[in-house]
């Protein structure tokens, strides 16, 4: 542990003692959000993202380690490995580099080479391989290699020379190197395959592509990966003669004085065409498939938090939409806390038409149910919806504002079993409604019962490695509950999932216990569920809220470890734990202000991280971190693409950050495009930003608005 530890410390460079910290915790079965938060003192108060990457490096380490001992394994067994051999494959420090090594000995299928061996043709290799100066006629060199089986001298040099080009092809230094060239000045070319049906042209733009391996965008590589695959593209990658030959004859010269020259040149073309070069193009692809993944990736996540962190609309009785022609619109109203109230189904758009009757269906809603807030579903019929409700605002409601909201997922929810528990008597169609009104009230609570992958908010999400894509955005998901916190009382199963040391099925204990039983008094209570061991509790115990109970200090997110420290400070204050966090702000800054942080830390046998946390939850016990995001614009009134101007300014909410900028909703049909060349050096736009644009282009034929910058 210690050796990666320090070869972590190196990459990420920080501290060692931090790093070995950290995974003796994870160790020690330890999640990541339960390290960063509650164990700052052993981990040096590394954050979430250092973990992250620590756990990554740590599990890319010792599956290292676990091929380097297979491989070991193997050559061993067929009693090949050498002291020299061994020493190499230890120090390999990736798994190319090990898979490069192992390559000669790696059991294959017969090869051209390997027939060769079988014909007895090594030592005619053998001496190709060496080169020697020799003046014996090349005839007699071959002569004792002719047999039954290879009838001829050509037959004999021709295997000779399929036998080095397969050492030459096989050989560590030349692949890495060559590797290394190709990464750096290779081509990629990629071109319509003619018979290839892209009547969109959507790969229009790698018809006749080339670009520079080392300055390929992520975006361009998944989109050529995916022209291929749909056999729209070929594709290849050239690597320049002089990098192959050079790294070639950097170990195997064709030796000027010696007459087997011609063969092994011979047999370094061949080996580089037929062996070297495939094999080397398959790890190119690899490479920047992997980069190309690995971008993608990080962007759906950023996306996603962004997404889950919006902050809740508390307080309305919202009426959801979701949107459609033929099918009409599914019209579902909640009230505060997101309990069902009514449901109907309208037709304002074709073919039906029926606009009147829509109207008075939803203001009789409005009025029946004190609708505050409608949400809109952002998909088909999204902004001739949204014209509906602002017609309905104007003359039947005035007091209510309007959202669209991103619907992605709502079908998949409103068809899944958790779906058909929530709401068994409800129509599969009008759940996705129910989905969009809860959305704007809690985002977070909502969205965690959709598969995180079916929230549309990447790019390139299905072409990526699933498994990597569902960690990833698990990994999302989790911290932000976690930083969020959960409410015991309210939370369903789906939340409860993503606490840290909670799984499905405790998740279901926990709302089962709950229902059966009532609301938790504290946090020591929920020792009672079944299967809620001590070491489930000590992860998740400070990440579960519990509000109104027996103790104050169970809404807040001190850990129950701390309640001891905790109660020492208040007391020290002279505060009373139900004392409010008004009266708790004034007496904890006197309290510091006669006796410094470390000097109370100390007192109390605390850590400073952890002292400087539980300071922070007396004052504001519980804050949800979603409070500090801009709250997103109502509207209650839509624009249209002939209403806007070149030149006009307004307001917008990004919905989508991509590779070459963001889409940003204006309150139109179609979003605008930020694109990256308008957004100022250094800013780093999220989902769910409320920023001020210009516009700069308007192409109503072609539904595109183009956007600039404009300083608030």
């Amino acid at each position: 542990m210690v050796d990666h530890a320090h070869q972590i410390a190196g990459q990420l460079k920080v501290p060692a003692e931090k790093v070995i910290a950290t995974i003796d915790l994870l160790d020690h079965d330890n999640t990541l959000p339960f390290i960063a938060r509650y164990r700052k003192e052993a981990t040096g108060g590394l954050d979430e993202e250092y973990i992250r990457q620590i756990i990554e490096l740590l599990e890319r380490l010792r599956t290292l380690d676990e091929r380097r001992e297979a491989v070991l394994a193997s050559i061993r067994e067929q009693g090949l490995l050498t002291p020299e051999l061994e020493q190499q494959i230890a120090a390999a420090d990736s798994l190319t580099a090990l898979e490069d090594l192992y390559a000669p000995y790696k059991p294959k299928r017969r090869t051209r080479a390997s027939v060769a061996r079988e014909r007895g043709l090594q030592g005619l290799a053998d001496w190709i391989l060496q080169q020697p100066a020799t003046k014996t006629p090349l005839a007699d060199i071959v002569k004792p290699f002719i047999n039954e089986a290879v009838p001829t001298a050509e037959d004999a040099w021709a295997g000779a020379r399929d036998i080095v080009a397969e050492t030459i092809s096989e050989h560590a230094e030349v692949r890495r190197v060559t590797r290394e060239k190709a990464m750096k000045w290779g081509t990629l070319h990629s071109e319509r395959i003619e018979e290839s049906d892209d009547e969109r042209k959507v790969y229009e733009t790698y018809y006749e592509f080339e670009g520079n391996v080392e300055r390929l965008k992520p975006y361009q590589v998944l989109a050529i990966n995916r022209g291929e695959d749909e056999k729209a593209l070929r594709v290849r990658v050239e690597v320049p003669e002089r990098d192959w030959r050079n790294a070639i004859t950097a170990v195997f010269c064709p030796s000027r004085i010696s007459p087997l020259a011609e063969q092994m040149e011979l047999a370094i073309v061949d080996g580089a065409e037929r062996l070297l070069l495939p094999a080397i193009e398959r790890d190119v692809r690899r490479e920047l498939t992997e980069k190309g993944e690995k971008h993608a990736i990080g962007v759906f996540a950023a996306n996603l938090r962004a997404l889950l962190s919006l902050p809740p609309l508390s307080g309305h009785v919202v009426m959801g939409l979701d949107p459609g022609f033929r099918t009409g619109c599914k019209v579902a109203v909640v009230d505060e806390t997101g309990k069902l109230l009514e449901t109907a189904t309208i037709y304002p758009h074709e073919p039906q038409k029926q606009h009147e009757k829509s109207l008075k269906t939803m203001a009789a809603l409005v009025q029946k149910h004190g609708v505050t807030l409608i949400t809109i579903g952002n998909g088909t019929a999204s902004r001739e919806t949204e014209q509906l409700v602002a017609e309905l605002i104007r003359t039947d409601a005035p007091q209510v504002q309007y959202l669209i909201v991103n619907e992605a997922g709502a079908s998949v929810y409103s068809a899944s079993p958790l779906a058909r528990q929530e709401m068994p008597n409800l129509d599969v169609s009008l759940r996705g409604a129910v989905s969009i009104a809860r959305r704007a009230q809690d985002p977070l609570a909502e969205l965690v019962k959709i598969d995180p992958k079916s929230i549309g908010v990447g790019m390139y999400q299905h072409d990526v490695d699933q498994k990597q894509l569902s960690e990833s955005l698990t990994g999302v998901v989790e911290s932000v509950v976690n930083q969020v916190g959960v409410d015991v009382a309210t939370a369903s199963p789906s939340l409860l999932t993503y606490v840290a040391g909670i799984g499905p099925k405790l998740a279901e204990r926990i709302v089962a216990y709950r229902d059966q039983n009532g609301a938790f008094s504290n946090r020591l209570a929920l020792r009672k569920v079944s299967g809620l061991g001590p070491k489930a509790f000590e992860q998740s115990a400070g990440f579960l809220r519990i509000r109104q109970g027996d103790n104050p200090l169970d809404a807040s997110a001190i850990h129950p470890e701390s309640y001891l420290v905790a109660e020492a400070v208040l007391k020290k204050a002279r505060l009373s734990p139900h004392a409010p966090p008004t009266e708790r702000k004034p007496a904890l800054e006197a309290l510091l202000a006669k006796q410094s942080l470390e000097s109370l830390a100390e007192e109390l046998g605390a850590g400073i991280p952890t002292l400087k946390d539980i300071l922070e939850q007396l004052v504001r016990p519980g804050r949800d971190p979603r409070q500090d995001t801009p709250a997103p614009i109502l509207r209650n009134d839509v624009l249209k693409m002939e209403d806007l101007t070149e030149g006009m300014r307004l307001k917008g909410t990004v919905r989508n950050v991509v590779d070459f900028g963001a889409f940003v909703d204006i309150g139109v049909k179609q979003d605008g495009l930020l694109h990256r060349s308008q957004i100022p050096y250094g800013t780093l736009l999220q989902v769910g930003n409320v920023i001020q644009v210009e516009i700069l282009k308007i192409e109503p034929d072609r539904g595109r608005i183009s956007l600039g910058w404009a300083a608030s």
